[in-house]
């Protein structure tokens, strides 16, 4: 009994994207356990959407493009200091023209001058990583292997896949049209099992933090997908829950229980140097940080509000410097605009843009502690990622992030400002509570091996070791 698994959605975002996301990171745990776990029983594969098939990929081929991810670019050194949009400075022709225009025009003109940017940086993106996902292409285009019984890669898994396997979708595939249909056909003459890992119904429970096109591309491939598939799997009770409601209320009966897997916590790939140098001047213990993907659910929003506030109340020197760092995402322009105005609150705020591993690993080390407000989550990577480091972090009490987080975070109300900001100001001047909790990460925290979620994936799945 062999698991295949479809990695079509990784090589699609390193097509995309510079850095891995939350949903690759995990994936990569859970593929790297699995493959630890089960050895060659474990397969992966690539969709061929002219020929209608999945295609075999090697294991090689995924880790290269995993680590061509977590490579820095050839990018110059970050400067010492946080640079505005350039929508928000004042200098320079354009702006002093901006400056003179009637408000009702100046405000779309901004905005659009911010979109422009934001479309430019996506094209310098796309020719930088653009070429990422061919670096692993030598393995895919291989000679066929000599000896009895060894896969050619490339080729059709209808050819290779015996009646009691099973294809994993572990990934984010829905951005094909109609996935179940395809599935059905790749695997056709090959009656396999099918397993869907569900890592969050965001498009479907809470369409207002994503684009039209997105909620409704989401909610045509699940609802066409997921009643069809043998497993029902998902990353943290509160998802379950979910889709358990979801089953309920569209009146959809599902195969079998949804069933939850264990996350693994620390980072993959290379190990990251120790001594690694914070970027854009900070200095350790003199900021707190926000580790994640920049869009309007992860809640920036409060976080700005917080800082705000305390600058407006507190000597600056009680301020720490607030560490926004990640990719920046949908729905978040009007909040850059924002900080671009007000001159980065001072230069309190710092926006550290797709951060490598290394970056983020000295960003985790340096901080007082971790903030990560988020509205809703699957699961919550930046909570055990920032205890992985014997970090607090400061997290949102909606969702899943109770769950990854546990007794050794502090939990807020991410809809109340100011009680909000009352655990932070205390958090930015309380030594003694950084110092206990510090103490209770280290003496109770135990970070999960990827090994472990394998485990327990693949019991779910009938697969025995």
């Amino acid at each position: 009994m062999t698991l295949w698994l479809d990695v079509e959605d990784l090589f699609r975002h390193a097509l995309r994207n510079p850095r891995p996301g939350d949903i690759q990171r995990l994936c990569f745990g859970l593929y790297t356990g699995l493959v630890q776990r089960l050895g060659g029983r474990v397969r992966f594969c690539r969709r061929d959407p002219v020929g209608g098939a999945l295609r075999a990929v090697p294991w090689e081929a995924v880790q290269q493009l995993f680590a061509g991810l977590l490579e820095p670019s050839a990018e110059p050194a970050r400067g010492p200091a946080p640079i505005p949009p350039a929508a928000g400075r004042r200098g320079g022709l354009l702006g002093r023209f901006a400056g003179r225009l009637p408000l009702t025009v100046r405000e779309p003109l901004i905005k659009a001058l911010i979109a422009q940017r934001a479309a430019a940086a996506a094209q310098r993106t796309a020719l930088r990583h653009g070429t990422l996902s061919l670096r692993a292409a030598p393995l895919l285009f291989q000679a066929p292997a000599s000896g009895e019984g060894e896969v050619v890669r490339g080729e059709d898994i209808r050819a290779l896949a015996g009646p009691e396997d099973v294809l994993g979708v572990l990934g984010s595939p829905w951005f094909h049209d109609d996935d179940g249909t395809f599935v059905a056909r790749a695997t056709a003459g090959r009656p396999m099992r099918t397993a869907l890992l569900i890592h969050d119904l965001i498009p479907l429970l809470r369409p207002e933090w994503c684009d039209a096109g997105q909620a409704r591309a989401f909610s045509h491939w699940f609802n066409g997908f997921a009643p069809r598939v043998d497993h029902l799997l998902a990353i943290s009770e509160a998802t379950a829950r979910d889709v358990e409601r979801w089953s309920v209320r569209e009146g959809v009966p599902l195969r079998l229980p949804v069933r939850t897997i264990p996350i693994g916590a620390g980072f993959l790939g290379p190990p990251v140097a120790a001594a690694a140098a914070l970027p854009m001047g900070l200095r350790p213990g003199g900021y707190a940080l926000v580790a994640s993907t920049i869009e309007a659910r992860k809640n920036h929003l409060l976080a700005f509000r917080a800082w705000r506030r305390m600058a407006e109340e507190m000597a600056p020197e009680l301020v720490p410097s607030l560490v926004f760092a990640g990719h920046i995402g949908r729905l978040v322009q009007d909040l850059l605009q924002r900080i671009g105005s007000c001159g980065h609150l001072g230069g309190k705020i710092v926006v550290v843009e797709d951060p490598t591993d290394t970056e983020l690993a000295a960003l985790y080390r340096g901080c007082r502690f971790t903030l990560f407000p988020s509205l809703y989550e699957g699961w919550g990577m930046p909570v055990t990622e920032s205890l992985c480091f014997g970090k607090l972090c400061i997290a949102s009490d909606r969702s899943s992030l109770p769950e990854a987080g546990g007794a050794f975070c502090l939990y807020i109300d991410p809809d109340n400002i100011t009680a909000a900001t009352g655990t932070i100001r205390r958090a930015c001047t309380d030594d003694s509570l950084i110092a206990q909790k510090e103490a209770e990460i280290r003496d109770g925290f135990r970070p999960l091996p990827w090994r472990h979620s394998a485990e327990v994936l693949a019991a779910h799945l009938g697969l025995s070791p």
